[in-house]
């Protein structure tokens, strides 16, 4: 797997250079927003870990090129601004996910390992089941007309269960496929996430169709 580093701050570009490879990744790495959007448009990269402020050129706009062209390629945006807009913004313009600085080298490997980990013949640009449609890019579900915006943690939650629409996934394969974790007993994450999408999913006399298995996981009814 390679991945693309777009970054203009030497120290945490070289940081990242460094991490990445001894995790057994070929790295590259661009300085400014016009030399990182020539290789991951025109070289064969896997994934592109992109600054949001740039020189040369803005991240977002060449988050935007990247999504013309390559509207599968997963892209993390890496950045100082961490306010709500900021976030929206990346997100509603393609964002595969949203990392603020300062942040944990192994927080954004486990993303990494999480957003190569789908092999891109399974990737969508949209899902539809249990009478949700999820658009992946934009990070927004539409369920009977209601449009609700998630973070991109929710948006991946979503995803997961509505890829696996009547079956059971365990709180397990959950925290590996979401968030990366290999096990975890003592974390909670998974019934606090789940929390957050049953609320935002929730209609007047229609609750969420997420439902709970005892003391195994979570299933997306395929109907709701």
């Amino acid at each position: 797997m390679e991945i693309l580093v777009v970054e203009d701050e030497a120290s945490i570009a070289d940081f990242l250079v460094r991490g990445l490879e001894s995790e057994g990744y070929r790295v590259r790495s661009a300085a400014d927003g016009i030399a990182g959007e020539r290789i991951a448009l025109g070289d064969d990269v896997n994934l592109v870990i992109l600054d949001r402020m740039l020189p040369g050129r803005d991240g977002m706009e060449v988050l935007a090129a990247i999504r013309r062209t390559k509207p599968m390629l997963p892209v993390i945006m890496l950045t100082a601004k961490d306010s709500v807009a900021d976030r929206v913004a990346g997100l509603d313009q393609g964002a595969t996910d949203y990392v603020t600085k300062p942040f944990s080298f192994d927080e954004l490997v486990a993303r990494v390992r999480a957003h190569l980990r789908q092999p891109s013949s399974e990737v969508a640009i949209a899902l539809k089941a249990g009478g949700i449609t999820l658009d992946l890019l934009a990070r927004r579900a539409q369920r009977d007309g209601q449009i609700v915006r998630l973070s991109e943690r929710e948006a991946e939650l979503l995803a997961h269960l509505m890829r696996h629409p009547g079956q059971v996934c365990t709180h397990r394969e959950i925290l590996s496929a979401v968030w990366g974790y290999e096990h975890d007993p003592g974390t909670n994450v998974v019934q606090v996430y789940i929390g957050y999408l049953r609320r935002r999913l929730a209609l007047p006399g229609s609750p969420a169709p997420i439902e709970t298995v005892r003391s195994v996981g979570y299933r997306l009814a395929k109907r709701p």
